[in-house]
């Protein structure tokens, strides 16, 4: 890569890979292919380099096939789990492709932070962490109603949402299976209403590419 270069994170359908990757090489000349299990790293002839990150890893490299076969598994029909769990607020979903094929979203109040001090503060305290406990609880019976169930057919489980409730909702027992199952980077999602449940596939199936190109 040369010196300052201009670096910016894309996320690319599958269905827009192939013709995407054509278009680099075309811009920066053709180059090396390097391909691994969880990267494939395209370095142009101009120094330009797209670092392409393995959605659903690891990419069982074709040395025959173009990109070492990358396109061929981004775009392969997957049935993926989906957890999106935030303070409040739950959904699960398993989709078949791009096609939700069965869900369940639900919610639970728990307060916000305050200001006030003291003993009332302490109480305020207890109580929050009450109604946090009592909604991650819920989000475990909706994941273990819709997820657990298709275990056996899923390929992978992503998750979104806030990290710390992620992580508290997968450590019930009942989960181990879906926690074997968790792939991927953290889906960014606001309230897990249905709407943000059936989009989430835009995310989950993008091809992450990190660009440097030269000034």
């Amino acid at each position: 890569m040369t010196p300052g270069a201009i670096e910016k994170v894309l996320y690319i359908a599958p269905e827009r890979l192939e013709r995407w990757l054509a278009g680099f090489e075309q811009r920066h000349g053709r180059g090396h292919v390097l391909a691994g299990a969880e990267t494939v790293t395209v370095d142009a002839e101009d120094g330009a380099r797209a670092e392409c990150s393995v959605p659903f890893p690891p990419l069982v490299v074709d040395d025959d096939a173009a990109y070492g076969g990358l396109v061929a598994h981004a775009s392969r029909a997957r049935r993926v789990g989906v957890l999106l769990v935030r303070r409040g607020g739950h959904a699960a979903g398993v989709f078949d492709g791009t096609t939700l094929v069965a869900s369940k979203v639900g919610s639970r109040h728990v307060q916000g932070r305050t200001a006030a001090g003291g003993q009332s503060q302490q109480r305020f305290a207890r109580r929050r962490a009450k109604q946090a406990r009592e909604a991650f609880e819920a989000a475990a019976d909706v994941a273990a109603r819709i997820l657990v169930p298709h275990v056996p057919d899923l390929d992978a489980v992503v998750t979104g949402g806030d990290r710390a409730a992620i992580d508290s909702v997968l450590t019930d027992r009942r989960l181990a299976a879906i926690r074997d199952l968790v792939t991927g980077p953290l889906l960014n999602v606001g309230d897990p209403k249905l709407t943000v449940l059936k989009s989430t596939p835009a995310q989950f199936r993008a091809v992450r590419i990190r660009l440097a190109e030269p000034e």
